[in-house]
């Protein structure tokens, strides 16, 4: 388990790409990033599915920071 802090990303679904890209198969990852509007939350659920990787849970930490946990299916 590997816990990635985005909230500072310029380019939130470029850097995912990245984190999932350069996780292991069932590596299970912990990302948090601010939200600012609902909408990347909404958009992160589909990405994560896109990217052959399990949503395990999502959970919102406090007023502006969300964290998704998701595990990487396949290599």
């Amino acid at each position: 388990m590997r816990r990635v802090d985005l909230r500072n990303s310029k380019d939130f679904f470029a850097d995912l790409t990245r984190v999932i890209y350069e996780a292991k198969e069932n590596e299970v990852l912990i990302v948090m990033f601010e939200i600012g509007d609902f909408s990347a939350v909404e958009r992160s659920f589909s990405f994560v599915r896109e990217q052959d990787c399990e949503l395990l849970n999502s959970l919102k930490f406090n007023e502006v920071d969300w964290s998704i946990v998701i595990k990487k299916v396949k290599q």
